[in-house]
């Protein structure tokens, strides 16, 4: 069975809460206050089956110091149902109602002309022609027009069909997006605990779900589900829903807060918009004004930044702004907001989310994001990802973040990778989404930078890894360093080491007076075997004038990423080749000392024939490379 959510809207005292309870036979008005004064207050809910459709009905309230309840309850319909008056006609919170669904994107609903008894057939005709002028070029122009009588019932079997109809021709929901359960209302039910409903506008609760409440991001665990009052293992789109809640007091809960899947989206207080200024509205929208921003169930107040060259959108025109709101909100690109004035209250204007976690755009790069910005409207799932990873820049986005940037569930959320990736928009980094032209400009400029340092450093063998990173990866994740690296050497242009990146083309070609230096540093070293120099003493022996130290030490670095000389200590080298036997002699006293393998520093002294002085950092290097291991004062020589 097909469940549509059917909204009222009309103005106060209409017959919208009297028109409910002729179809479904339920009094919407639940608060004492409301049968008190005989007006809706709060939002009211009843249901209605017709035959392979069941109706779930919003009842808003329609006087003019309640329209941010109406708001709260219009953001889940699916079809509106406009109600007018036969003894009133069109009045001004009709108007004010109409302009809402109209901007919260709405497509489809009819017209019913309540309260026909009190009127004769000319005035009906009249209220009639009134409304179809009042609908005339929107969503509602060419729908049906019910006249009924609540009292007498004259018309509402008429309606009812006519219903059923509106609601199987109402478009279907997204499957795109995860499960989200705006809240309108939250209270405590003896035995059970907390009790939140809403309409689910996507997705499925389930028995048993883990989710959280947003934006406080308390998690919850749902302990039971109802639709329309009856037990359901799992809710979906489209329906009016009751979730009860472990984990949390109903007192903690509010109006304005949403159920999500734990961990999936993140709150936002930076919003970039579609938004269109009501004909009607009293000025333009301009920057820094301060407005109330109605999103799902909640209210949040904000201030606008216009991105438009001229500063301002007037009246009955759309542009681009930045919502800077002053509390968060879990908003997704696509979803509808309506924007009212601060005061007094009025509706000035709707719009859609285009980027919901929009960095903030200042002065010169306005015009830059307002260019970026148009072309999301008529984007497509792969256009958009791309649109939200190139905004990230260097530092990527991570699956999690595109999940909570799209809202998307994971299958959707693969397809669109996996096509701005064929279409190259888009390439991952060890998980990390990035744009592909930035990561071609990244792979392009570090082999620049290390051409050019190869330029300055002739005898070095590369660029060290860390430098590189450092001049022009600083913000940039760590994946997307080693995968920009990893373009550039597939293409040939550079050779990643472990510790130096060099050009693809690079070789070292030294004089004859430097190879006979490198020479003649390497001999003094192997000669020295383990009772080695310190490394001034080696520059010294090798080239004894002082002017000359800085090269040197450059032609000795060559040993060192060689491996013919190994450093073992800041400050202290030996050759390989005596490291090499003292290994060999290690294992040997090793296999002699089975099972327990051990050796004191006196006994290691005695071994090898050095002092204390290179005694202790020889074994140490030794714990580094795990040829031993320290046990206590003595080590264990690994076999």
């Amino acid at each position: 069975m097909r469940s549509v959510i059917v909204g009222t809207a009309g103005h106060i005292d209409h017959g919208k809460t009297a028109l409910v309870r002729a179809l479904t036979g339920v009094d919407a008005d639940r608060l004492p206050e409301e049968k008190r004064r005989g007006i809706t207050i709060d939002l009211g809910f009843a249901e209605l089956e017709l035959g392979d459709v069941r109706v779930g009905f919003v009842d808003v309230p329609g006087h003019e110091r309640f329209v941010k309840n109406m708001l709260a309850g219009a953001h889940g319909i699916d079809a509106v149902a406009l109600v007018v008056a036969a003894d009133e006609g069109v009045m001004p919170q009709t108007r004010e109602h109409f302009d809402i669904c109209t901007l919260l994107g709405i497509t489809s609903g009819l017209v019913v002309i309540t309260k026909t008894d009190t009127v004769d057939e000319e005035l009906l005709e009249l209220v009639r022609a009134e409304a179809e002028e009042l609908v005339k070029g929107s969503f509602l122009e060419g729908a049906p027009v019910a006249a009924v009588s609540a009292r007498t019932g004259q018309g509402v079997e008429e309606l009812k069909a006519t219903l059923r109809g509106v609601a199987l021709g109402a478009p279907s929901r997204s499957s795109r997006t995860v499960a989200r359960l705006p809240v309108d209302r939250a209270f405590t039910m003896r035995g059970f605990g907390a009790v939140v409903t809403g309409t689910l506008v996507a997705g499925e609760v389930a028995e048993g779900a883990e989710m959280e409440l947003l934006p406080g991001g308390a998690r919850v665990r749902v302990r039971g589900v109802q639709v329309h009052g009856a037990p359901v293992r799992a809710a979906r789109a489209g329906q009016r829903t009751a979730v009860n809640l472990g984990g949390v007091e109903a007192s903690a809960v509010e109006r304005g807060m949403l159920l999500a899947p734990a961990g999936r989206l993140v709150p936002t207080q930076i919003i970039d918009a579609s938004v269109r200024v009501l004909a009607g509205a009293p000025r333009a929208l301009r920057s820094r004004q301060r407005v109330r921003v109605h999103h799902g169930t909640a209210e949040v107040l904000a201030r606008v930044s216009v991105l438009e060259e001229a500063g301002e959108i007037a009246p009955g025109a759309e542009g681009l702004a930045q919502l800077r709101l002053e509390l968060p909100v879990a908003a997704l690109p696509g979803e509808r907001f309506i924007l009212r004035s601060y005061s007094p209250q009025q509706t000035v204007a709707g719009g859609s989310v285009l980027d919901a976690h929009a960095p903030k755009h200042r002065g010169r790069d306005r015009a830059a994001a307002r260019a970026r910005l148009a072309s999301l409207n008529a984007a497509d799932d792969a256009a958009r990802l791309a649109y939200f990873v190139e905004t990230a820049g260097e530092r990527g986005l991570r699956r999690a973040e595109l999940a909570a940037r799209t809202g998307w569930h994971d299958e959707a959320l693969a397809a669109a990778l996996a096509e701005a990736a064929k279409r190259e928009l888009v390439a991952e980094a060890e998980g990390v989404a990035v744009a592909r032209g930035l990561l071609e400009r990244l792979a392009a400029g570090a082999a620049a930078e290390v051409e050019e340092f190869h330029r300055r450093e002739p005898l070095a063998r590369g660029m060290s890894r860390e430098l590189l990173r450092e001049r022009l990866f600083a913000r940039a994740a760590p994946e997307i360093f080693r995968a920009a690296l990893a373009l550039a050497e597939s293409r040939g242009a550079l050779a990643a080491e472990r510790e130096v990146v060099r050009a693809g083309g690079h070789s070292l070609e030294l004089s004859g007076a430097d190879a006979a230096l490198k020479d003649r540093l390497e001999q003094i070293y192997r000669e020295a075997a383990l009772e080695a120099p310190t490394l001034e003493e080696a520059l010294a022996r090798a080239d004894a004038s002082p002017g000359r130290r800085a090269h040197v030490r450059k032609i000795f670095q060559l040993l060192v990423d060689a491996g013919a000389v190994v450093r073992v200590r800041e400050d202290l080298f030996f050759h390989r080749e005596a490291l090499g036997r003292l290994v060999a002699s290690l294992r040997d006293y090793g296999a002699r000392h089975e099972p327990e393998r051990l050796i004191d520093v006196a006994a290691f002294k005695e071994l090898s024939g050095v002092s204390r002085k290179y005694a202790i950092p020889l074994l140490e290097y030794f714990d580094r490379e795990r040829i031993t291991r320290r046990a206590g004062d003595k080590r264990i020589i690994l076999k």
